[in-house]
């Protein structure tokens, strides 16, 4: 099995500019790697860095040390931790998938183009990207009537079906999520697993983080313990 992300060395602190510039580590010498086809979920306490460790993968945050190489869907590879803004963002328009535990979107642009755009981004047309999306969003017991009404009205787990919709319906070559089953109840729980089976059937490489122990049990091929930096030394 080939891998699609390979992260080596990675370490990252941040300062706590309001306790006199003292410098916190989070992570040091972090590695991980993830096949095609493979879900690798992210396991540990509280605090111990599993969050910053996603977040370095999406690119959000810069690492201090270390590489992240991703393989395109063309076989090349990029470096995430040496990539320039504008390679960052045509990483996540072309190769990294991400579901996060909130919703974060323009205001008053309607839920069906937010789950479209992905596609758009990646030249798909308009119809065909709308079409793709309602159908995503029908899977998600997410009523038709509120396709055309903005996120920022609806409840938590509406919000997190729109978020799956936006995050599953372009095919990422990587797909990193963070707690994806969160405020879903068991029938929407149910699509997303099906969903994330999917992804891995068709060659897509998954990291994950889920305190849902019945789904990380269900999903994961392998889990990576993430320790606090007093544990790992």
């Amino acid at each position: 099995m080939s891998w699609t992300l390979r992260a080596e060395g990675l370490a990252k602190s941040f300062t706590l500019h309001l306790q006199g510039g003292v410098e916190m580590p989070v992570l040091r010498g972090a590695a991980l790697e993830v096949g095609a086809g493979e879900c690798v979920a992210l396991s540990g306490p509280s605090g111990a860095g599993k969050s910053t460790l996603m977040r370095l993968l999406q690119g959000n945050y810069g690492a201090d040390a270390g590489r992240i190489l991703l393989r395109r869907s063309d076989g090349s590879v990029a470096d995430l931790a040496q990539a320039s803004p504008r390679e960052v963002i045509a990483l996540r328009r072309d190769t990294i998938g991400h579901v996060s535990q909130f919703l974060r979107v323009i205001p008053r642009v309607p839920a069906l183009e937010v789950v479209a755009e992905p596609l758009t981004a990646r030249g798909v047309p308009g119809e065909e990207a709308r079409a793709r999306a309602a159908a995503l969003l029908h899977r998600l017991n997410l009523p038709e009537r509120l396709h055309a009404l903005p996120p920022a009205t609806f409840s938590g787990g509406e919000q997190q079906r729109v978020n799956l919709a936006r995050g599953f319906v372009a095919e990422y070559p990587l797909m990193l999520l963070d707690e994806p089953t969160a405020s879903l109840d068991a029938v929407n729980r149910e699509v997303v697993i099906a969903l994330i089976d999917e992804a891995k059937a068709r060659g897509a490489a998954l990291v994950g983080i889920f305190h849902d122990v019945e789904v990380r049990h269900r999903v994961a091929d392998r889990v990576l313990e993430v320790a606090p930096l007093r544990e790992a030394a």
